[in-house]
């Protein structure tokens, strides 16, 4: 089986090799690509390999402008320290989403998968046909259903508050905390980060803006367009700081409501 690496880290992309390795001493890591200009010109000029292995944040983009350029024919295994790019992960070629720092056995588990796919869809003797069988396989295949938090108990004074997900418009950031505001313009620190709050919170309802706020649909009031192709939002509950969506996030944003 070959396989490529795609990560701009070099220590990363040399660990990850050697990981790939010790779960299956089968498989030839081709080459190490560290760019999404370098992935396009290697894929354009050779054969396609069995599976990469791909980093979502590279050095000149989202590897997932790969995607937009040429036609990727290789299933692909999605590697990354975020988490908030797993649903456009899914749609396109993934077969699994690897948080980093990446486990040996979650990785074994994804390859695992692979092998299992393979086998049921990769039957022909004609590799490049039984590679298209297996990617229209993975975009054909229904992502997992999550179960979402639909209310939190937190903290005022002295006591517990109970407060369903429809009740908040926002969560935010600020001086190392994490708040809650409500409809009715309350706020509640609350013990998690925006990041844990992202795997948690329903995607379809909640939205992370940038680093310091996710928020509801129904809390935006209206949209500005704004410099250097920005969107400035005006909440409802107001905030206190300027909200803005930047430019690589904003057609996300547009598509979320939407447009």
């Amino acid at each position: 089986m070959k396989v490529i690496i795609i990560e701009d880290e070099a220590l990363a992309a040399r660990q990850l090799k050697a990981m790939v390795q010790e779960c299956d001493e089968s498989i030839e890591v081709v080459t190490l690509l560290d760019s999404v200009e370098a992935s396009v010109a290697w894929l354009q000029t050779n054969e396609s390999p069995d599976l990469l292995l791909m980093d979502i944040e590279l050095v000149d983009g989202q590897s997932f402008e790969i995607f937009n350029q040429i036609e990727v024919k290789s299933p692909v295994i999605f590697t990354t320290a975020y988490n908030e790019y797993a649903i456009q992960a899914f749609r396109v070629n993934s077969i699994d989403y690897l948080l980093k720092p990446i486990d040996e056995k979650a990785l074994q588990r994804s390859l695992q998968k692979f092998k299992e796919l393979k086998k049921l869809y990769g039957t022909t003797s004609d590799n490049s046909l039984s590679i298209n069988e297996l990617v229209n396989a993975i975009k054909q295949t229904k992502l997992p259903q999550t179960e979402y938090r639909e209310r939190f108990l937190l903290k005022q004074g002295s006591r517990l508050v109970p407060i369903a997900v429809e009740d908040i418009a926002y969560f935010y950031s600020q001086e190392r905390l994490t708040f809650v505001k409500t409809w009715d313009e309350r706020s509640y620190v609350i013990d998690y980060t925006l990041d844990e709050l992202e795997c948690i919170l329903n995607p379809s309802c909640f939205f992370r803006a940038n680093r310091q706020i996710i928020l509801c649909a129904k809390a935006v009031d209206k949209v500005h367009l704004h410099f250097n192709s920005r969107l400035k939002l005006d909440l409802k509950p107001a905030t206190t700081e300027e909200v803005f969506i930047s430019r690589d996030k904003s057609g996300e944003f547009r598509l979320w409501m939407g447009e």
